[in-house]
């Protein structure tokens, strides 16, 4: 098959129940891969300092800010997540008439993590991200133990107040602001003629390559975009499987179901198969700067599976003393010279996750107790958090272990089934 992956997905007022902003996505990898969640602290950095991302060394910024992400445990970078300003972003695959062979330069999951550390806002988000796309390129294999497998990215990022999409294509790239209503991406380009922001040599560049004639109205995902090819006509029915699902609850948009949209297998959007959804997220970030934030992870595959997976963080400013089994500060790059024997990356809760799993599908008895427990712990913490989103915290230490604390609960769970 080809590899495929991911969907994200972004609500906003009107669409959604309140004044809230509703962001998700699936990461979808190979069934092997570990994904794990971890969170960096805001830092101070030295005046020509670098940083080391998955294969190149950069410049890095004087201030970064706190980022909690889920990721691949390999490499550097991260597949999606949020920043202390509330600042959300995941990526996605997507090819077309531009080669995406290359040599090694930042993977898109490298410009997640760096556009989430430098960007205060989503608009900021796109600069920051175009920047170093012209600066250092796009390129390198993004899997650990197979050759080849290279891409361009495309980005779907929200704040408090819009969304923004992001596709590219080597250095060039469009950009498309979205200000209300829903709006999602899959491994295809999906902008087409509303185009807010692009790069300066984007229409002479096509017209160069003979792919726009210059007259006709200019669209992005048509002069960019494959014709028809296998992986782009899967991708296609996932996109509008997952438009249709968002226009379904339109108005009416809240976490639950955004994680139940995750969650749908018949769509494609929930993926099985040597390619699978490893990891998922969701946030829901009111417009009022006075409350917080609430990211909910997963850290394992398949979020139908085990019904609760969806474990989080609120607010990510309280979190710089918290530490769990999915957390740490240790960059995989560094791990490991890369082209050695692949390590053993299961954390403590993938492992639980796998046992949960097994018994799931082999014991109908046991199975359906944690599956009972699980929905149960799910819609107690949902609960909680919706009081979160209300009414704002009074008390800044609560949540400071809320996710560690969640993952103990998980792992009662599971041992006592």
């Amino acid at each position: 098959m080809y590899p495929t992956s991911c969907d994200t997905f972004v609500a906003l007022p009107p669409s959604t129940e309140g004044q809230r902003i509703v962001f998700g996505k699936n990461s979808d990898r190979p069934c092997d891969e570990v994904q794990e969640v971890v969170y960096f602290p805001a830092k101070s950095h030295d005046p020509e300092e670098k940083v080391e991302c998955t294969y190149i060394e950069i410049e890095q910024v004087a201030q970064t800010y706190a980022v909690v992400l889920s990721r691949p445990a390999w490499l550097w970078g991260a597949e999606m997540g949020a920043n202390e300003h509330q600042v959300c972003i995941g990526n996605e695959a997507v090819w077309g008439k531009e080669s995406a062979d290359g040599e090694e330069a930042l993977l898109g999951m490298d410009l997640v993590r760096l556009a989430l550390e430098r960007a205060d806002s989503a608009e900021r988000a796109v600069d920051v991200i175009t920047q170093l796309l012209e600066k250092h390129g796009q390129g390198g294999n993004c899997m650990e133990d197979e050759c080849g497998f290279t891409y361009h990215n495309s980005f779907l990022i929200s704040d408090r107040t819009e969304a923004w999409v992001l596709e590219t294509a080597g250095k060039y790239w469009a950009a498309e602001r979205v200000e209300a209503g829903y709006r999602n991406i899959s491994n295809e380009y999906s902008i087409t003629t509303k185009i807010d922001k692009e790069h300066a040599e984007l229409r002479t560049y096509a017209q160069q390559q003979r792919w726009w004639n210059g007259k006709a109205e200019f669209s992005f995902a048509k002069v960019y975009s494959y014709s028809t090819t296998a992986r782009i006509e899967a991708a296609e029915g996932r996109y509008c499987e997952g438009r249709k699902l968002l226009q379904k609850s339109e108005g009416h948009i809240t976490a639950e179901t955004m994680m139940d949209i995750l969650r749908d297998k018949e769509s494609g959007i929930n993926m099985e198969g040597m390619f699978m959804t490893t990891g998922s997220m969701v946030s829901v970030v009111p417009k009022d700067q006075n409350l917080p934030g609430v990211h909910f992870f997963t850290a394992t595959p398949d979020p139908d599976r085990y019904s609760t997976p969806f474990i989080f963080v609120v607010d990510i400013k309280q979190l710089k003393h918290t530490c769990s089994p999915c957390f740490g500060e240790e960059d995989p790059v560094k791990k490991k010279p890369r082209f050695q024997s692949k390590p053993n990356r299961k954390h403590p809760l993938f492992l639980k996750h796998e046992v949960a799993a097994a018994i799931i599908d082999s014991t109908r008895e046991r199975g359906e107790r944690i599956v009972e427990k699980m929905r149960a712990l799910e819609k107690q913490k949902l609960a909680e958090m919706e009081k979160y989103l209300t009414e704002g915290i009074e008390d800044a230490t609560l949540p400071v272990h809320l996710f560690t604390d969640t993952v103990d609960e998980e792992f009662s769970i599971y041992s006592s089934a």
